[in-house]
Parts: structure tokens; sequence; C-alpha cells
């Protein structure tokens, strides 16, 4: 590093923390990519980036300061050395016993800069359950799909997000862009608008994705999911477009960090044949996509296709997890309710009741 800065003097305005968090980032992708040759894909070398191109920083353990205590509302101060002061915004108050390790600062595509903090702090977060003191009944199976974004063994079916109308406006917008100088100021300013639309889809993706997972990890105990190969799945083709937009991993992801936060368990599970196999007899029989019900023609059990996937999704999630539970299947000790579909802009809408009150629960009142 201190003969990189001799040769090049521009280093010198930049704090070195900086310049080392930069260059373990390119070694970070190096070994990404050897990983992945190594596992047979065939892969290029690293994407040079300009550096009008490079737009985030990271401090790390020293080089900042941060001021919380503003007197206004959510308001701090955030003090980085070799750049200046930035006021800021915060969703979030700093854990009072918690230690800042390190800082990303970020300017978006919008124009808008981002500061992200990483607090080393103990969270106070309710104890996940002992296996051994799990109820079948507080365990829920999910099926994750494109025409029903969740379908669980208790019946709901979540609706996918509609984005139809930011499709169609990003595509106005993008439009405009191509008609625009490249490099103008107009060019620039519509440039940003794209940006916009482009974030406000990520926004509500994260949005619903994040009370979606909230409301399953804060009611049940045990949370089971299928281990989807999402890469393959693309890679095989076939609606990709559909499968990328709705975000299966990412949700997965999602399910797990609230099931930290509210002490559920977060399991997933083998995929394979849980659509094809009966939740009540374990026969297996194709069905093309098109044909949404699941009927056997071993034992005659016939429901939803998706929550057919949600009862063995719950199935193999007990197994594996080790829950003690009856010898019968799910579908057997399930109560004969119908799907309940649930629209997605009531998820979104804040304090909606939508997913409360379990038909199960409901069950147990009467």
């Amino acid at each position: 590093m201190p003969d990189w800065k001799h040769r090049w003097s521009e280093w010198g305005d930049v704090y070195s923390k900086c310049l080392q968090m930069a260059l373990r980032r390119i070694k970070h992708g190096e070994t990404v990519l050897d990983g992945l040759q190594a596992n047979g894909y065939d892969v290029g070398r690293l994407k040079w980036k300009a550096p009008k191109e490079y737009r985030s920083i990271t401090y790390n353990q020293s080089g900042f300061d941060v001021d919380s205590n503003t007197g206004r509302t959510a308001h701090a101060t955030v003090n980085f050395s070799k750049i200046g002061r930035f006021h800021l915004t915060y969703h979030r108050s700093l854990p009072e016993d918690g230690t800042i390790k390190q800082i990303h600062l970020k300017k978006q595509k919008t124009g808008e800069w981002t500061v992200s903090i990483v607090v080393d702090y103990d969270p106070d977060h309710p104890e996940k359950p002992a296996v051994e003191d799990i109820d079948p009944e507080d365990c829920v199976g999910i099926d994750l799909g494109i025409l029903s974004f969740v379908h669980d063994s208790d019946g709901r079916a979540v609706d996918r997000l509609d984005l139809s109308e930011d499709r169609e406006r990003l595509a106005r917008e993008q439009r405009s862009l191509s008609r625009k100088q490249h490099g103008s100021n107009n060019w620039e300013r519509q440039r940003r608008r794209v940006a916009e639309v482009h974030q406000r889809m990520t926004d509500r993706k994260d949005d619903f994705k994040h009370k979606l997972a909230h409301f399953y990890t804060h009611e049940y105990d045990a949370v089971f999911v299928e281990d989807l190969d999402v890469r393959g799945m693309l890679e095989d083709g076939g609606n990709a477009r559909n499968k990328a937009e709705v975000g299966w991993r990412g949700f997965i992801h999602v399910l797990k960090h609230h099931g930290e936060r509210n002490g559920c368990r977060v399991v997933e599970v083998e995929p394979e044949g849980t659509t094809r196999e009966c939740a009540r007899c374990g026969v297996e029989s194709e069905k093309p996509l098109w044909v949404r019900t699941h009927s056997c023609p071993s034992c005659g059990f016939k429901t939803d296709r998706d929550r057919n996937a949600a009862f063995n999704v719950l199935s193999r999630g007990l197994s594996k997890l080790g829950v003690v539970h009856s010898e019968g299947t799910p579908v057997e000790t399930a109560l004969p309710a119908d799907t309940r579909r649930v629209s997605a802009k009531r998820v979104v809408e804040a304090g909606s009741p939508c997913l409360k009150e379990p038909q199960k629960a409901a069950s147990r009142q009467g």
C-alpha cells in the first residue's frame, strides 16, 4: 500500500482504511470467481470499473465519528476522515450498548446518499424454542410459487405483489431516456427518473417480503420452506422472468433474518417431489404446470396443488427438525378448510389484520 501511494499521489487523498477495504473487495471477487470456476462454471475476469462508477466506500473500525445526540428527532451527523461531515436522517436508533465497527457510504443511482452502520451488540431477541417443546400445531409449511407467492399448510394463499403499473412507468421512462442525448443534462435527469422507478420497485418488494416474514416468524415456532436452487431453475429456462422477479431466495434470507429476531426456527427442506407426491399416501403423480388441483389417483385425496406441496414441506420439516408428532400425515390432522386468498395489497398495509387469526386458531375456540 505505501508503495502504491507513492506511485499514485491521488491515493493520499483517500483514508487508508477505505483503500484497504477496496482491495479486500477485489480479492473477494477473485475468490468468488475461482470458486465458481472450480464448480464447473464458465467465468471470465473481474470487470473493470471506472473511477466515476465506483459509488461506495467503507470505513472500517476508524476514520469516522457518529453523533446522534443532535437534539433533533431521527437526526445524526457523521464526520468522515478526509471527506467531511454528513447530516443524515435515520430510521433506527443506534443501540446504547453497541460498538460501531463499520460504516458504508454509498451514492445511489438516484443521486441520494445512504449510510449503513454496522454495530456490534448483544440483541435482546427471544430464544428459539427447544425442539422437544415445539408443538406441531405451531409449525407451518410454505410452498413458494409465482401465481401465489406463498401458499401455506394452514390454507393461506398470499398473492404475488402486482408491479404492473411500475413496469409500465419504467418502460415509459426508459423510452424517454433513449431519446435524450447521452451525457447531456436532460439525459442525466431522465436517467435518475429511471433509477427512481427501479428503486421504488425494489423497495416495494423488500417491504412486502419483510412484512410477510415478520408475520410467519411471529405467529409460529417453526417455519419450513423449500431449499430452492433458483440459479438452476433460471438456467433451465421457461418463465425465467417471473422466477427472477418474485425473488424466492431473497425471501428465504429475509425469513431467516426475522426468525432470529422473533425466536422462530426457519428450516429449509428438500424440494424435490413436493408437488408430485401426495401428502396423504405418498404416491407420486405427474402434474403439468397448468393443472392447479392435486387429485391423487391412489387414495382420492383432492386439494389445491400448492397446498398439497405445503403439506409435504411441513411433513419433511417436522422430520428434519426432529419434532415429535403423530404417525398420521399433516393432511390427516389438518382442518377441513378451503384455501383463503390474501391480496398482496393487504399484506403491505401497516397494521393490516389480513393474516391474523389463522384458521386453526379459530377452530380451537370452537
